[in-house]
């Protein structure tokens, strides 16, 4: 199976990614982002992120990854491992859009994260730390705070491969 699991993700300079199962901010590029980077791939997620949607999202798959048993949705596959989420994604792209204990499952078997680095702090109930020195940044694109919304920037992480002492990216 050949696959390439993306992390995609928006996090305040504190680490919040969350509150109340929302986001706690709106940056209406980020959305368009995510629509553009998801748009024709599985969507891995947990069941909160599903219920947090304001629904089915156009062409794309969403494959919720539970402990629940017996939960179902109308328009979702249901995986209750990791391993089995990843199977239902099949081969190509697979975007993993949340929540934090999803990326925790997930980020080890990652090659990319794409990461809206909101440059505020939030309050919030869901965070992630930062990303690990394996991570190397490879494209930011930083946008300047307005009167109605923080500075952030979109970054690409890629995973930093160490064969025989040396790094291979």
């Amino acid at each position: 199976m050949t696959q390439e699991i993306v992390c995609l993700y928006a996090r305040a300079r504190n680490g919040v990614i969350g509150r109340d199962g929302t986001l706690p901010w709106h940056l209406p590029d980020d959305l368009r982002r995510f629509k553009r980077l998801t748009m024709g791939t599985p969507m891995v997620m947990g069941r909160r992120t599903f219920d947090s949607l304001p629904g089915l999202l156009p062409n794309r798959r969403h494959i919720v990854l539970t402990r629940q048993a017996g939960w179902r949705a109308k328009g979702c596959e249901v995986a209750d491992s990791v391993d089995e989420a990843l199977a239902l994604a099949g081969d190509g792209v697979v975007s993993v859009i949340g929540g934090a204990e999803i990326f925790a499952l997930l980020l080890p078997r990652s090659q990319r994260v794409e990461l809206t680095a909101v440059h505020a702090d939030y309050a919030g109930d869901t965070v992630m730390p930062p990303l690990g020195p394996e991570w190397v940044e490879r494209v930011r694109e930083d946008h300047p705070a307005t009167a109605t919304q923080p500075a952030f920037s979109f970054l690409t992480y890629t995973r930093e491969r160490r064969r025989h002492g040396r790094v291979a990216v």
